[in-house]
């Protein structure tokens, strides 16, 4: 399911290989994933509930 999806990484992150991090990938509903983890599980949310947490962490 997440396999043919682009993913963005925090921009809080400092790109290196020991970064802990999630990434995020947008489509018709929002994935989140582990950045060390790529091919395990992804938690799954609605574009709206993304966009809310989005709003209520900013």
């Amino acid at each position: 399911m997440s396999h043919h999806r682009t993913w963005h990484k925090s921009s809080y992150s400092n790109d290196t290989i020991e970064s802990a991090c999630v990434e995020v990938s947008l489509a018709h509903d929002a994935l989140v994933r582990d950045s060390k983890a790529t091919g395990g599980d992804a938690l799954v949310f609605s574009i709206q509930a993304w966009r809310a947490f989005v709003v209520s962490v900013a």
